[in-house]
């Protein structure tokens, strides 16, 4: 029953946003973001960077050369990255794995 219940919210959370109606939070993302200096204050190369984030090379080259300008979720995410950069960089990369010590493996 409790999937119905999920299913019917759901439903009614459409039926508010097509009305015009919705609820609930607004996000600003920011019409314009500079990434060279973002990527600069990390002290990193745009080669480090693109890695690190998921950023096609290319994508960071034309972001700072100007000739493209990153898609309102790039910029959400950029944001996030200016913010909180070691939040992104936990969340995207596995922890390395700790090795066992030899008197562990035999335990």
């Amino acid at each position: 029953m409790s999937m119905f219940r999920d299913l019917k919210k759901g439903l009614e959370e459409v039926d508010v946003y097509l009305a015009g109606k919705r609820a609930g939070y607004k996000v600003t993302v920011p019409a314009e973001i500079d990434v060279k200096s973002i990527r600069k204050g990390l002290h990193m190369t745009q080669a480090g960077f693109s890695n690190t984030f998921g950023f096609s090379m290319d994508a960071v080259k034309h972001w700072e050369g100007g000739r493209r300008t990153p898609e309102a979720s790039a910029r959400a995410f950029l944001t996030v990255i200016s913010k909180n950069p070691k939040a992104v960089i936990a969340a995207l990369h596995d922890k390395p794995h700790r090795r066992k010590k030899a008197h562990e493996a035999t335990a």
